[in-house]
């Protein structure tokens, strides 16, 4: 047999395996963010389970107002529903810390608030988006997860991010080549205190940036200097429009600005 098809079998396994988990519960509630992880949960839980599955998005200061958009648009085409719930993790002041565990606070109040909307609402599990590839890595929000008894079923079936987006092309989910998205806060230094309005602000600056083209993009707040990180391959383009990416930051408040590529700390450092 080739390795191809190898593949293949191995992948259909999986699914069955993921499919099969799912129906043995009675209802359940996906935390979503619409990235390609959470939507090929949603998608499965709600084709195995119709109505008794959903969505539960956070509504945080942490999310781009874009991004909140987008995951309203693939639950909707994806026929599910979709409950928007405004989370605390900016009162707490563990989380305004920065500290290197700071996506644990800040997964502990996601699943702190979505628990309690399940109990509130008869639904019987909480699920979210973990992969098999995440397992390897320092996950501060698997850690917070396990506390609250939220379930990982891509995991448990050995779902890799091969597989995820496989799943997603082969069933018509809109990112799923959509590149890794962390939350604001990830663009601030550790030990920088988390702030709404520095997180507006980043949110202000990549969204103007990101109409002129560039697709893999971070602004990283070092006040008072911006530094723009931008895929290896798009490093060229963000140097021919420099001149406008220094005006677009500068209207948002930075004095100072520097262009780097886009290595991705926050695979390693839980931040996505």
């Amino acid at each position: 047999m080739s390795t191809a098809t190898t593949h293949d079998v191995d992948y259909a396994a999986r699914v069955v395996r993921l499919r099969a988990d799912l129906g043995q519960l009675p209802s359940l509630a996906v935390a979503f963010s619409g990235g390609v992880d959470s939507s090929v949960l949603l998608h499965a839980a709600h084709s195995v389970l119709g109505e008794r599955a959903l969505g539960v998005i956070a509504d945080s200061a942490s999310l781009p107002r874009a991004e909140l958009a987008d995951a309203r648009a693939i639950a909707q085409k994806i026929g599910a529903r979709l409950v928007e719930l405004p989370t605390r993790e900016l009162e707490d002041p563990r989380y305004q810390r920065n500290a290197a565990d700071r996506c644990y606070f800040c997964k502990f109040a996601l699943f702190e608030s979505m628990g309690e909307w399940c109990s509130e609402n008869s639904v019987a599990h909480l699920a979210f988006g973990e992969i098999a590839d995440d397992l390897a890595l320092l996950r501060h929000g698997s850690r917070a997860a396990r506390e609250f008894g939220v379930l990982a079923p891509l995991a448990a079936a050995g779902f890799s991010k091969q597989d995820v987006r496989r799943y997603a092309r082969e069933h018509g989910i809109d990112c799923a080549e959509k590149p890794a998205s962390a939350c604001l806060a990830s663009r601030l230094p550790t030990g920088t205190a988390v702030s709404r309005e520095r997180l507006w602000r980043i949110e202000s600056a990549e969204a103007e940036l990101k109409q002129l083209g560039l697709r893999v993009l971070r602004v990283r707040d070092h006040a008072p200097k911006a530094r723009v990180e931008v895929a290896h391959e798009e490093l060229a383009r963000a140097r021919e429009l420099w001149p406008t990416i220094v005006a677009a930051l500068t209207a948002v408040g930075f004095e100072a600005f520097e262009l780097d590529t886009y290595r991705a700390p926050e695979a390693r450092l839980d931040r996505s």
